[in-house]
This record gives structure tokens, sequence and C-alpha cells, in this order.
């Protein structure tokens, strides 16, 4: 008894599967902001020290997720320094100031 002839098999091709924690985005399906890049944002105006840090950590789950956001959170970063030194030469200024007015007082 003879086999009869089979279709000559296609190698199939492997099934690779996301690594664990990894998202789960559809081909052609844009990742969404990192939410903490966003508030990161929004609070260096406010709370200056609060979004240099939200924004240094958004940064990094940008770079493990691939989310959308790294602008927002260098933003933050930037404004954040930004108003910290602000800050810093203000407090100077006024301290000198302060002094400047007080040592005028106590000679005459």
């Amino acid at each position: 008894m003879s086999t009869p002839d089979l279709p000559p098999q296609q190698p199939q091709q492997p099934q690779y599967q996301p690594a664990p924690g990894a998202p789960q985005y559809q081909p052609g399906q844009q990742p969404g902001y990192n939410t903490m890049a966003i508030v990161a944002f929004i609070l260096s105006f406010f709370i200056s020290l609060v979004g240099v840090i939200l924004g240094f950590v958004a940064l990094s789950q940008i770079k493990k997720t691939g989310e959308q956001g790294r602008g927002f959170a260098i933003a933050g970063i930037i404004i954040g320094f930004a108003e910290i030194v602000l800050g810093i030469i203000i407090t100077i200024i006024f301290i000198a100031i302060a002094a400047s007015v007080g040592y005028q007082y106590s000679t005459n």
C-alpha cells in the first residue's frame, strides 16, 4: 500500500508572547499619555519640588511602557527647577534688602 501524496507543510511562525507586565497594545494603536507626566506638568506651577520629582518618575515609566507624555514630563522638570531657582534668587534679594534697611535704621 502506498501513502497518498500530502502537500508540503508550511513551517509555522513562532508565536511571541509579550513580557509579563508589558502593556497590551493592538497593532497600530497609540498608547495613551502617562498620567504622572501630566500631573508633574500641572504641579510644577504650584508645588515645584513635587513637579520635578514626579517628572523624573514619569520619564522612567515612559521609558519602560512606551507611553506618550515625555514632553509633559520634561516640561514639568524644567518649569519646576526654574521656579525653585527663581524662588531662591528672590529670597536672597529679599534678605539683602531687609538687611540693608535694617542696617540703615540701626545706624541712624
